[in-house]
């Protein structure tokens, strides 16, 4: 018989992301549940079907990365489309290498970058004006099921930002602009990751790198004049990087976390990937393949940190 191996470091995540969830519902409508309805049930018989068959238990973890995949989603992604990613991010994320503490990529955005690019129209084009800009203030989207607008395909506001449109700073922070279900609001993504560091479900470092490195190489870009970089300080609370430095690459398993040395490199080396690709290639919204990049580079950065202290204590001795 399956069981579900609880973690509280995961059980402490999933509270702070039940904030942002609600928040999706306010934004962008009633919708948003049932794209939760629908991940939490596909990503839980992807687990529990591999789980059975390799005789494991179910983690906790699986539903961290169900809430993250579904945070990362457009408002008004096909249904199918948010299935088919979670069960890929589930099954070639994480169960194919073992099971959880075994998995080098995070699943979460193993699904998402899938879907990304083979799906890219729903996943760049759906995003919807939110329910408080749409309907009023409160109740927003608890009072809808989607928001009815005469385009669907507006732009993000990296997109925007990228081609010259300014988005007024405060709409980037509070949370009114268009984006994914969890990504608007970077204030309420910084207080629900400040509550994770307070708590240590994650590291403090990690975070704290990602966001230095990415301001150092933002700004040079920016005051160099290079087409495409936009204000720092716009650019760290646009898109889901916020998302991803609090709850992305502090992933226990997938992050750099043998030493404190790892850490600040690994989060540093998000952070300078995030703005390269972000400001260089031809994918606006670069966090995904940061972060893939990133986690496929954890086991030997670790490796040899490892291999560096052994040698300074053989010589020391």
């Amino acid at each position: 018989m399956l069981k579900i191996q609880k973690q509280p470091i995961m059980l402490t995540v999933l509270y702070a992301l039940a904030p942002l969830g609600l928040a999706g519902i306010y934004w962008f409508g009633w919708r948003v549940l049932l794209i939760y309805a629908v991940v939490f049930a596909f990503g839980f018989l992807s687990e529990a079907l591999m789980a059975r068959y390799f005789k494991m238990n179910i983690s906790t973890s699986l539903f961290v990365s169900c809430g993250l995949y579904a945070l990362s989603l457009p408002p008004a992604i096909p249904l199918w489309i948010a299935a088919v990613g979670i069960v890929f991010g589930i099954v070639f994320g994480k169960m194919v290498f073992g099971g959880f503490g075994k998995n080098v990529f995070n699943p979460a955005i193993t699904g998402r970058a899938f879907i990304y690019i083979s799906f890219g129209v729903p996943m760049t084009s759906q995003f919807l004006p939110t329910a408080s800009s749409a309907h009023g203030a409160f109740p927003g989207g608890f009072g809808v099921y989607l928001p009815q607008v005469d385009s669907v395909g507006a732009a993000t506001p990296l997109a925007e930002q990228a081609s010259g449109t300014a988005v007024p700073f405060l709409d980037l922070f509070f949370g009114t602009v268009p984006g994914s279900i969890g990504e608007t609001s970077a204030l309420l993504v910084i207080l629900a990751g400040a509550y994770i560091i307070y708590k240590k479900a994650a590291n403090w470092r990690l975070t704290l790198s990602s966001a230095a490195a990415f301001l150092v190489l933002q700004s040079l870009l920016f005051f160099a004049g290079i087409e495409g970089a936009i204000n720092p300080i716009h650019a760290l609370v646009s898109g889901s990087f916020l998302l991803a430095a609090f709850f992305m690459i502090t992933d226990p398993i997938s992050a750099s976390q043998s030493t404190n040395l790892g850490r600040w490199i690994y989060g540093a080396a998000f952070g300078l990937l995030t703005v390269t690709i972000r400001v260089f290639s031809n994918w606006p919204e670069a966090v995904s393949f940061a972060i893939l990049l990133v986690n496929m580079f954890a086991p030997l950065l670790d490796h040899l940190i490892k291999m560096r202290n052994t040698k300074k204590k053989e010589a020391a001795s």
